[in-house]
């Protein structure tokens, strides 16, 4: 089974560059972050004529997350749990039935949190602290569980070409990588992370459109990859579309998947 996320910065201005990816890159579920639109508005049929069925938790212009399979799916939650009053779309959940194993998808825009201090920064924070709630709830399942998406997180300076011009950026700063760790620290295996664990530099998920961020590779990792323990068994490989930076329009995130002996 593979399981891709893919950060798609407005479907609606992407269509071309989504609906060219899924049959080339051929995921069996793929999660999306920024959707911008409202559930009505989603170009549903475009993907659903591919093949896929698509489930969506929108929002009007701003933030909006999907999830698409090509597999039978049960149990589609929307929605973090922890905050009734929280009306920002940004979680979508589901059991995606695999031939050997059900696998449960959880697809997250995680707040950016900028500018920090204030406001969003404080948002940022109580939105990370309902993830870690939720997500040992997953844990205690002990089913195979992929947590995936755009965490709005770079854990370390390996994960930013420039990692100095980030330090007083909400992704980056001190208190919200610790409480990234505090999530992974439950038994979570980070897949890009574990596949290259030594390397120095990368592999980067986003490039700016300002300043020539792409052309320079000036980019940073911050959409992940996470695995429970059950999961992280059935890992067969994981990685990093970064081509589809280079296209026409692009996101300004590249697609990330895993394949799980599902």
């Amino acid at each position: 089974m593979k399981i891709a996320s893919f950060n798609i910065n407005g479907v609606k201005a992407r269509i071309a560059q989504l609906t060219a990816w899924l049959p080339e890159a051929q995921p069996d579920v793929v999660v999306l972050q920024e959707i911008k639109t409202v559930d009505e508005g989603f170009p549903a049929e475009l993907i659903e004529d591919l093949g896929w069925q698509v489930w969506t938790h929108g929002q009007k212009s701003w933030n909006g997350v999907a999830l698409l399979s090509r597999l039978p799916v049960e149990a589609v939650r929307r929605g973090l749990p922890g905050d009734d009053g929280d009306e920002q779309a940004r979680w979508i959940e589901a059991e995606v039935m695999g031939a050997r194993h059900a696998v449960t998808v959880a697809g997250l825009y995680l707040p950016n949190g900028n500018p920090a201090p204030g406001p969003k920064y404080d948002y940022k924070l109580a939105w990370m602290e309902r993830l870690r709630a939720r997500a040992a709830a997953l844990l205690d399942t002990e089913a195979p569980v992929v947590m995936l998406g755009d965490y709005n997180v770079i854990p370390e300076p390996r994960d930013a070409a420039h990692p100095e011009r980030w330090v007083e950026d909400a992704l980056f700063l001190p208190e919200t990588r610790a409480a990234f760790r505090r999530i992974v620290n439950q038994g979570w295996t980070d897949a890009l992370r574990i596949r290259d664990p030594h390397g120095t530099r990368g592999p980067f998920t986003f490039w700016d459109y300002q300043r020539q961020a792409w052309e320079r590779d000036n980019g940073i990792r911050i959409d992940h990859l996470l695995l429970s323990p059950q999961a992280a068994d059935l890992m067969r490989d994981a990685g990093v579309d970064r081509d589809q930076r280079a296209t026409e329009k692009p996101s300004d995130h590249v697609p990330v998947w895993v394949e799980i002996d599902a």
